[in-house]
């Protein structure tokens, strides 16, 4: 296991590089989001500098991207563009001894859990699960949304993660560990090969976009058979957009997942705080946490960024 590493936090005035880290943007010039979420972090106070290759469908340029600017000093931090369905593509191009030896931080969502998982495991460093810019940062973002990411890519703050909306207890239970997840098909991309996380001792945290309840049963049906569930302290189960917002009928993420583990004993907690098109804290991947599922609390316990 790759020791921990920490990124430095951001400071007003810093610069951050855009990449697009899966799926490439199309007709930049003419995505008036993309460019609001462009807006956004400019009016927080920061410098942006996009990837030369934000539009390139070569995974090898996109990934030359991240590299590059992991490489140069100037950039303090590192955010993806949006998600999509190919960061997997980008992985046996990315540098990942450059990323080592200059550690910063790297934020993103959805499909990005792909990278955020492979360069914890790879090289220890600690990521961030958070808005994007186009769909994060471009679309009306909320005051949860500025305030979670000064909170923890600014102050650093350790402690309790605010809710944004109903938490409910789903198995009773406290538990603490090394925080691990994102989009749950996503993080499935991962499962045998060398990118994978170690789920022992883990929190295991999970969303999902466009979902159905045939398709949660399925995914987590593949984390029990590799014997996930053995392995990990809790989960805590975010936004399901496809079940919350469109399939309202079905059974939800936590119900079925509560049916899959009824011979397990690890704690279960359903929050709102993470996911797609909802407001987003940022939650550092590899970072030790602590939940309680009875008292409906998260609190992050360890040092995760300098």
């Amino acid at each position: 296991m790759a020791k921990m590493i920490l990124p430095e936090r951001l400071k007003e005035g810093d610069f951050i590089g855009v990449v697009s880290a899966s799926d490439p943007l199309k007709d930049i010039e003419k995505d008036k989001q993309f460019d609001s979420g462009i807006k956004f972090l400019e009016n927080m106070g920061f410098h942006t500098i996009l990837g030369k290759n934000l539009s390139s469908n070569e995974p090898e340029k996109r990934a030359k991207d991240i590299n590059n600017f992991f490489m140069d000093k100037k950039i303090k931090a590192i955010i993806a563009s949006q998600g999509g369905d190919t960061s997997e593509k980008l992985l046996p191009f990315v540098d990942f001894e450059t990323i080592r030896k200059n550690p910063k931080i790297f934020l993103g969502i959805s499909d990005i859990t792909v990278l955020l998982n492979a360069i914890n495991t790879k090289t220890g460093l600690i990521t961030f699960h958070g808005n994007d810019v186009k769909y994060g940062f471009g679309r009306n973002p909320t005051e949860y949304d500025k305030t979670e990411f000064r909170r923890i890519l600014m102050t650093g703050s350790k402690g309790e993660i605010p809710a944004n909306k109903e938490r409910k207890t789903i198995r009773s239970g406290k538990a603490e560990g090394k925080l691990i997840g994102g989009n749950l098909y996503c993080l499935l991309k991962l499962i045998d090969t060398e990118y994978c996380p170690d789920f022992e001792e883990s929190i295991l945290f999970l969303e999902d976009y466009d979902f159905e309840k045939e398709d949660c049963k399925s995914q987590l049906e593949k984390l029990k058979k590799i014997g996930v569930f053995y392995k990990i302290k809790g989960i805590i189960i975010g936004y399901i957009y496809g079940l919350q917002a469109i399939n309202t009928g079905s059974k939800q993420m936590e119900e079925v997942l509560l049916e899959i583990t009824k011979d397990y004993d690890f704690p279960i907690l359903k929050i709102n705080d993470f996911g797609h098109n909802t407001p987003n804290t940022v939650l550092p991947v590899g970072a030790v946490i602590k939940m309680d599922a009875d008292k409906r609390k998260i609190k992050i316990i360890e040092k995760f960024i300098l």
